[in-house]
C-alpha cells in the first residue's frame, strides 16, 4: 500500500485542547501520517516541505504565499471551525488548494439556540419568569400576557445562510408562520424551506420575532437600522445570533430602553458590552455571551466533521463540505 499522505495540525493550543478530542484524533491519524502531539500555532521556522494536508482550527496563522513557498506539496486544508477568512489567503485559492470547513457542523447548535429562543420569546418566558420572581405569588398570566404563546405566531428569518436554513427546517413542526428574506435566494428556494418569501420591510413589520442569520459584510453592516426597527410591532423581539455589527446598536438601545421592543442578544457591538451599558439591567433584554455556536461537548462535532473530511480526502474522494471560492464574498 502507498504511504499515507503527510498532514499537520495548525491552530492555537487552546483550540487544540478544546476541539481535538482523542477519538477524532485517532480517526485522523488512521487516515493520514500526522503527529497527534504536534500542533503548529505558527509557521515560522516550521518544516512544511512534505505536508500535503493541514487540519486547521481557531487561531491558525495565515497561510500566506510565503508559507506556501515552504509547503510545495500542500494541496488541501480541512478547517475544524466555520469561517476560513482568517487563515486561507488568496494565494491558497490561486494554487488551487481544496478547502473544507465545519461551518455546517457549527450551524446546528446556533440554529438550536435560535429555535429555543424563538419559542421562549413567543411564550414570553423571559418576561414572565422575571415578573414571577419579583412577585413570588400566583398571578393570572393569561390576563397579564394575553398575547403569549406560539400558536399561529409569525417568525421572520433574515438570511438563508446555513444557519438560517437550519432554523427554517427546525421550525417546520411548530404552528408558526415563517417568513424569510434573502436577496440571494429565489422565491421557490425559500418556499422549499417551508417559509414565505417577503421583502425586508414586510419581514420586520409582520414578525413577532425577527431572527438574524445574515453574514457581517460591508453591505450588511448596520443594515438593521432605526427605520427597520421602527417597523417592528410593539412588544416584538429581535434575536441576534449572527454578528452585532449587523444592527445599529444605538438605534436598538433606544427601542429597548423605551420598552417598546424586546431582544435576545448573543452577539453585540462591542462584545461584550461595556460594564456601564444600560442593556445589562434592561428588563426586555436577554444577554448571553456568544454561546450559540459550538460550546462544551458540541466542539466534538467539529472534530468529527473534520475527521470525516480527512478520511474522504485520504481515500481520494471530494470533500462533502467544500468551501467555494466564488461564494466567499457572500459568506461569513
Amino acid at each position: 500500500m502507498p504511504p499515507h499522505p503527510r498532514a499537520a495540525f495548525a491552530m492555537s493550543a487552546t483550540s487544540a485542547r478544546q476541539v481535538l478530542y482523542p477519538a477524532a484524533v485517532a480517526r485522523i491519524a488512521a487516515a493520514v501520517d500526522i503527529d497527534p502531539d504536534v500542533v503548529l500555532d505558527g509557521f515560522d521556522g516550521t518544516d512544511l516541505a512534505g505536508v500535503e494536508l493541514l487540519v486547521t482550527g481557531w487561531g491558525c496563522a495565515p497561510i500566506t504565499a510565503d508559507v506556501l513557498a515552504g509547503a510545495p506539496r500542500l494541496r488541501a486544508i480541512v478547517h475544524t471551525a466555520g469561517s476560513v477568512r482568517g487563515h486561507v489567503s488568496e494565494a491558497c485559492w490561486e494554487r488551487g488548494i481544496a478547502v473544507s470547513s465545519a461551518a455546517a457542523a457549527n450551524a446546528l447548535p446556533v440554529a438550536e439556540y435560535a429555535v429555543a429562543m424563538i419559542l421562549l420569546a413567543g411564550k414570553r418566558v423571559p418576561d414572565i419568569a422575571r415578573e414571577f420572581r419579583a412577585a413570588r405569588v400566583k398571578r393570572d398570566w393569561n390576563v397579564i400576557h394575553p398575547d403569549a404563546g406560539n400558536y399561529g405566531a409569525t417568525v421572520g428569518l433574515l438570511g438563508a445562510s446555513l444557519i438560517g436554513r437550519r432554523v427554517a427546517d427546525l421550525l417546520r413542526p411548530f404552528d408558526l408562520e415563517v417568513l424569510l428574506h434573502d436577496p440571494y435566494a429565489d422565491a421557490g428556494e425559500i418556499r422549499a424551506l417551508g417559509a414565505e418569501p417577503v421583502g425586508l420591510d414586510e419581514l420586520f413589520a409582520r414578525s413577532r420575532v425577527v431572527s438574524l442569520h445574515a453574514p457581517l459584510l460591508e453591505s450588511t453592516t448596520g443594515m438593521v437600522d432605526a427605520r427597520l426597527l421602527g417597523l417592528m410591532r410593539d412588544g416584538a423581539t429581535l434575536l441576534n445570533t449572527a454578528r452585532g455589527g449587523i444592527v445599529d446598536h444605538a438605534a436598538l438601545e433606544r427601542e429597548l430602553l423605551s420598552g417598546r421592543l424586546r431582544a435576545v442578544l448573543d452577539v453585540t457591538t462591542p462584545e461584550p458590552l461595556p460594564p456601564d451599558s444600560p442593556l445589562w439591567d434592561c428588563d426586555g433584554v436577554l444577554l448571553t455571551p456568544h454561546i450559540a455556536g459550538s460550546t462544551g461537548n458540541e466542539l466534538r462535532r467539529l472534530a468529527d466533521f473534520a475527521a470525516a473530511e480527512v478520511e474522504r480526502w485520504a481515500a481520494g474522494q471530494p470533500f462533502a463540505h467544500p468551501v467555494r471560492r466564488e461564494l466567499l464574498p457572500l459568506t461569513a
